[in-house]
């Protein structure tokens, strides 16, 4: 049976808007997509790491009721779990400030085997972190290898630019073992200097052959060696962009599991097969950003559900 992993960073963010606290939740890049992915009844599964504290347990416990596996999750007891506090603009874009304790082991668990059948999901800058990079960089290597369809998110924001210099490799190497990159205008500008998606693509096309370029309300551009396009992006007036990009991904990985697509079949697509995708991405983030939830509704994964089991 076909499966989806994905490896990430787990945080419990805790949202405030004008001064007063709106929500608490587990959260983390491929966290959020792995909810989303789990709530639509796709067979998925988390590695990461968090504490045997009460926050790691109510994380824990709240994977499991969304239908992640969290088997290959690593629980630690000498550190606390982290928490991000998330301040929202009048725009209600966040900006971060993180509490973090650090075990004294990391990612100390029994990495899954993944085939080509399977999807895998990573990035952020957990991708990257240097105490974790050896261990999670054998993993994705070994996912390679296998022929998995690995997407990248480097969801590389301003506040790590002074590590740019030291970090880059990291996530160039990311991007040559990916089979598609989906990436930001603001991550591309940041890493590359990159001002719209051809430049981005000038910069992607030496490390990995498929780009997925979304640039917030412009639109989305596919890139790939024989296939270049735009799409729209839905109208809609954001409550929350927290977890847009994460969506986006989970939207994406839905479309290319209830299709049937393979890392090879990426670069043979046209305008239709990245229609689905693309519009399955664009109306998962559109559901998110739409609440203070960092992940897709039961409601709208309804939508998605008979079509996921179709193919289990």
């Amino acid at each position: 049976m076909r499966k989806i992993f994905g490896i990430g960073e787990t945080v419990y963010d805790i949202i405030f808007k004008d001064g007063s606290p709106q929500a608490a939740k587990p959260g983390g890049s491929v966290l959020n997509a792995m909810v989303s992915l789990g709530r639509t009844g796709l067979p998925v599964s988390f590695t990461g790491e968090y504490g045997l504290d009460d926050i790691g347990c109510l994380i824990d416990d709240f994977l499991k009721e969304n239908g992640v596996d969290t088997s290959l999750v690593y629980r630690y007891a000498d550190a606390n779990t982290s928490l991000a506090i998330a301040f929202l603009n009048e725009n209600n874009d966040a900006h971060y400030t993180f509490y973090k304790e650090k075990p004294g082991k990391r990612l100390d668990t029994v990495f899954p085997t993944t085939t080509g059948d399977d999807i895998l999901l990573f990035g952020s800058y957990f991708a990257v972190a240097p105490d974790v990079r050896e261990k999670l960089l054998g993993f994705i290597r070994g996912a390679a290898e296998a022929g998995t369809l690995i997407i990248y998110d480097p969801n590389f924001r301003s506040a790590h630019l002074q590590e740019l210099g030291h970090l880059k490799p990291y996530i160039l190497e990311n991007m040559k073992l990916a089979s598609l990159v989906r990436g930001s205008d603001e991550d591309f500008h940041n890493i590359s200097g990159a001002r719209n998606a051809e430049e981005a693509w000038g910069f992607v096309r030496e490390h990995c052959s498929c780009l997925v370029y979304t640039a917030s309300s412009k639109g989305v551009s596919v890139r790939t060696k024989s296939f270049s396009g735009e799409f729209p992006v839905k109208k809609i007036k954001p409550v929350s962009t927290i977890g847009a990009g994460d969506n986006f991904n989970a939207g994406m990985a839905t479309a290319i599991y209830n299709n049937g697509i393979t890392r090879d079949d990426l670069s043979k697509m046209g305008e239709e097969q990245w229609k689905k995708i693309v519009g399955a991405g664009v109306d998962f983030a559109s559901e998110v950003c739409l609440s203070y939830e960092n992940y897709i509704s039961f409601a709208f994964a309804k939508r998605y559900f008979s079509a996921s089991n179709d193919h289990i």
